[in-house]
């Protein structure tokens, strides 16, 4: 028997299975050490000599991945890393790690923070991703091969190699081919850049656009630079439709918001003639009524239940803004009908006193007002024009708010009474027809309609006090422009000036288009006074 630190073997019974177990160990300590994070790496990576060395040593230890590797990087990305006699520590609260074996250690009081630049926060970000390539999570992979596209490193070609070989999900498989394309894009060899030239012409897409647009300033190589040139002249033609395309969207998108703003507006205004200067406090109205709804269903409603606050919030932004236009109808402007001047000074003087009001109740600044889920992201037709959910709601939501209006007007009694009262009010009167209330209903179905305008702005951009003030001028230049009274001539002019704009804004600027346009109803309205489309009949002459 042979004896051993106090404890015995039976040698020759035990040698042969104690010999296997060595053999093994040591197999699998070799094998180990091709692919764990060794000390001295970790050091490397964390406090080279010079940020090159560091940047090698990262791009050159995701070649072979491990989770200690994953945690290192990660405890890199987050300044949780100090360096003392050649060794590298995580350090967490007044715990040190050794990123090697994952094991607690004692720190070194002479302990220095590592410092990382913006640039090598790129590196590791990059870094990061390559790992993530290996997740079960098809999101994840997505992420981490459109982040490698952005941050491009010959170095890294074999492991998006080997991603490739494994990929199922065919959008990852286009992304790693960017990625790929976009790593040989910054190789030494002119030829590798030649292949990810190629590469990049048949993806067509804007991303890959910047990519060879960023080489073609730092090539030096004349036939790649030629070659850089006719690709990226190949993907403009090939861009520029998806780009007239969302031209006109953005034009039909900011029209369908003129039109709800100015609908409500070519209605009273075209009924009494009244030029309400409170019409962008009401639309206002309508966007804070839309808030107040998804406070209401945050607070007291199941979060399942979120995604509906916008259509029970579309009846509550038509109801308030449709009262305070009935209130300000029956206790101001019925007083000043006949007297222009003097109404537009009195509702300027009401929307001061809504916003000052408005300021008081909710405060200055602005307020957030979140879009549901079903109206989050959009449909991608191109490489280059992805149209919003929110976007094409709103356009569907103007043009069912036209349709409701111009049925409402032809086919209901209060539309027969308020188009005979805008033809002829005198007429109207001696048959019966009670034009105070007429016009009552109908400034309030304006102010509703505007309140409807607010709670669609509500989902596009900011909701403050002085969220009306942005549109009210717009919206008499579209109810001129159409033709006073004239629901057709509305849709017109606000059509036509939001494509107008979208497309005069791609080429002069926002600051020119907007000068352009003033100029063009300027002139449109020198040769036509009354729009789009004239009254005919007696009551043009009126």
């Amino acid at each position: 028997m042979t004896r051993t630190f106090g404890i015995q073997f039976p040698g020759r019974k035990l040698a042969p299975l104690l010999a296997t177990a060595v053999v093994a160990s040591v197999a699998l300590l070799t094998s180990l050490g091709a692919h764990a994070l060794s000390a001295d790496q970790a050091f490397q990576m964390a406090a080279a000599d010079d940020n090159d060395q560091r940047v090698e040593a990262i791009n050159k230890s995701v070649q072979t991945p491990d989770a200690q590797l994953a945690a290192y990087l990660s405890a890199l990305a987050n300044d949780e890393v100090k360096t003392a006699n050649g060794k590298a520590f995580i350090v967490r609260g007044d715990k040190a790690i050794d990123p090697a074996s994952g094991a607690a250690t004692r720190l070194p009081a002479d302990a220095e923070d590592v410092v990382n630049s913006n640039y090598l926060r790129g590196v590791i970000d990059a870094a990061q991703a390559a790992l993530a390539l290996g997740s079960d999570d098809v999101e994840a992979r997505r992420k981490a091969a459109a982040q490698l596209a952005e941050e491009p490193d010959a170095s890294r070609v074999e492991i998006i190699d080997r991603a490739l070989d494994k990929e199922q999900d065919a959008r990852v498989k286009t992304l790693l081919e960017r990625a790929r394309a976009a790593s040989l894009l910054t190789s030494d060899d002119p030829q590798q850049r030649m292949q990810a030239i190629g590469t990049l012409t048949h993806l067509k897409t804007p991303e890959t656009q910047l990519l060879l647009n960023q080489r073609l300033t730092d090539e030096q190589d004349p036939a790649v630079q030629k070659a850089l040139r006719r690709a990226l002249a190949e993907i403009d033609d090939s861009l520029v439709w998806g780009e007239r395309l969302g031209q006109i969207f953005s034009g039909v998108s900011l029209g369908s918001v003129l039109l709800l703003a100015a609908l409500g507006l070519a209605i009273t205004y075209g009924l009494m003639g009244v030029i309400n200067m409170a019409h962008g406090e009401l639309i206002m109205i309508g966007a804070y009524a839309t808030y107040v709804v998804q406070l209401l269903f945050q607070r007291w409603l199941p979060e399942a239940a979120f995604g509906w606050y916008l259509v029970a919030a579309i009846p509550v932004a038509f109801l308030a803004s449709a009262l305070v236009g009935a209130i300000l109808e029956r206790g101001v402007i019925r007083f000043l009908y006949g007297r222009p001047l003097e109404t537009l000074l009195a509702t300027f003087g009401i929307s001061l006193v809504l916003q000052q009001t408005v300021r008081s109740v909710f405060g200055a600044q602005n307020v957030g007002v979140e879009n549901p889920s079903w109206m989050s992201g959009g449909i991608a037709l191109l490489p280059n024009l992805t149209l919003p959910w929110n976007r094409i709601c709103i356009v569907i939501f103007a043009f069912l708010v036209l349709g409701g209006v111009a049925f409402m007007i032809a086919r209901t009694r209060l539309g027969l009474f308020v188009r005979g009262v805008t033809q002829n009010r005198a007429m109207a009167s001696c048959v019966g027809v009670n034009t105070a209330r007429t016009d009552t209903y109908a400034f309030a179905l304006g102010s509703g309609i505007a309140g409807l305008a607010g709670c669609a702005l509500s989902q596009v951009g900011n909701v403050g006090p002085d969220l009306g003030q942005n549109y009210i001028v717009d919206s008499f230049l579209v109810v001129v422009l159409g033709g006073v009274g004239q629901l057709a001539g509305t849709v017109y002019a606000a059509l036509g000036l939001g494509v107008l704009s979208k497309l005069l804004e791609g080429w002069t600027g926002a600051v020119l288009a907007k000068i352009a346009v003033l100029l063009f109803i300027v002139i449109f309205i020198q040769k036509r006074p009354q729009g789009i489309f004239a009254l005919k009949g007696r009551s043009a002459e009126a």
